[in-house]
């Protein structure tokens, strides 16, 4: 229900939030004004800079305090409430509503640290691919009503009382933070830490203070899980191509290919709908083939599309882009996080998943600001787009190094070595 709740998020970003900062926020000059454009990529750069350097200290809180639903509910709600502070700010207090859109992508970024810790905490080893893709496949359906939903309001919206483009573009962002808020509840009151809490929680200043040394001694000990370590920085890479592209591609429809904002509706939209049986396949291929060959293959996919980029030049075929994404979109993100379960011991869920944030995060704060500093210096979408190509090579090359079999003996055996020598 989480990837349901926090999809909107995801659909509403890159649809209604990417025209909302060209159009009212930062306003176009004339066509070659790319401010609001290059405001939005690097926003997005900067939560992620941020979530990049909170994530693995959020983990190890969670996990010394048996605290992961609760800071979910925590940022969760925070991310909520920012998103509709943002639409209700006036348009006069440009800065003021781009530092609500930071939070509100740190929050989203950090509320991904405790729910991903969570999928331990309800699997198993038969189990975990299974589940990580219906979460995700969940995610895609409940991604797409919010979407028609705007959708509506915008074609419909003068004939409902939302006379002027910039009450249908507040209704919409609202909309986007009461559904991400709303439909968290249900995890936020059912999920619950597996283990007994500690009698007495240390206070957060001080559990801040040792989760530093939890994350210092952490890196330290990480060539105690060598290949874990190498998954991490491939992941590093080629997730920051990725996440890029997700939110960084509707300039290249935009720009390139002159997509209207319904046409971009549209097309997130058959890329949700197309990405639900898509990442459940991607998930039952992982389970017949194996996640390596599985995750190689979608990073291919991924490759070969940034160089289609370069060259095809009707909507068409921008269209069937758009196909191939979906098909392999949620898989990749759904693969990963279970081959990082696999890897991962359980008692350290949180936290290591806090370092997944991070190792996702840190480079993920270069693909934005590349994309956004390339396109207002060229004003060439396409130029921005194929730049995140060596984002995947260097994440193919390093993922092909890597023994997952060997990696999930290293998690079992020395992760239980660990618990050993703490309890003792």
């Amino acid at each position: 229900m989480y990837d349901w709740a926090n999809s909107a998020y995801s659909t509403l970003l890159i649809t209604v939030v990417f025209h909302y900062f060209p159009t009212l926020v930062f306003p176009r000059a004339d066509s070659s004004d790319k401010l609001g454009e290059a405001v939005y990529a690097f926003g997005i750069g900067g939560a992620m800079f941020l979530a990049a350097v909170l994530s693995p200290i959020v983990g190890a809180v969670a996990d010394a305090n048996r605290s992961k639903h609760r800071w979910l509910a925590g940022t969760a709600l925070c991310g909520a409430a920012a998103t509709v502070a943002m639409a209700l700010m006036p348009l006069d207090h440009a800065w003021l509503i781009v530092t609500m859109f930071v939070l509100m992508g740190v929050c989203f970024e950090l509320s991904l640290v405790p729910y991903n810790g969570l999928l331990l905490e309800i699997t198993d080893e038969r189990s975990i691919n299974l589940v990580s893709a219906l979460g995700y496949a969940l995610g895609y359906a409940g991604g797409s009503v919010p979407l028609v939903a705007a959708w509506l309001i915008f074609k419909y919206g003068r004939q409902i009382g939302l006379a002027n483009q910039t009450d249908q573009y507040t209704v919409c962002i609202v909309m986007l933070g009461l559904w991400w808020g709303i439909f968290s509840l249900p995890s936020i009151l059912i999920l619950r830490d597996r283990g007994r809490r500690p009698e007495k929680c240390a206070p957060l200043p001080r559990a801040a203070r040792n989760a530093v040394g939890e994350v210092r001694n952490t890196i330290i000990n990480i060539r105690r899980f060598p290949i874990l370590a190498l998954f991490l920085l491939a992941f590093l890479f080629y997730n920051d191509g990725m996440q890029t592209v997700l939110t960084q591609a509707n300039a290249l429809a935009v720009d390139e290919f002159h997509f209207s904002i319904y046409d971009l509706f549209l097309l997130v939209l058959m890329i949700q709908l197309i990405a639900l049986p898509g990442a459940l396949l991607v998930g039952k291929l992982s389970d017949l083939m194996g996640q390596k060959p599985v995750l190689l293959a979608c990073l291919a996919v991924w490759s070969a599309l940034l160089v289609a980029a370069a060259v095809v030049n009707d909507k068409t075929s921008f269209w069937i882009m758009g196909v191939v994404l979906a098909l392999v979109m949620g898989g990749t993100q759904s693969v990963s996080r279970a081959m990082m379960g696999m890897m991962t011991p359980e008692r350290h869920a949180a936290e290591f998943f806090g370092f997944f944030n991070l190792s996702g995060k840190a480079a993920s704060v270069l693909g934005p600001v590349q994309f956004g500093l390339i396109i207002y210096l060229s004003d060439n979408a396409r130029w921005a787009a194929v730049s995140l190509l060596i984002f995947f090579i260097v994440g193919i090359v390093l993922m092909a190094r890597i023994d997952v079999v060997e990696g999930r003996r290293q998690a079992a055996k020395r992760g239980e070595g660990r618990e050993e020598r703490g309890e003792g």
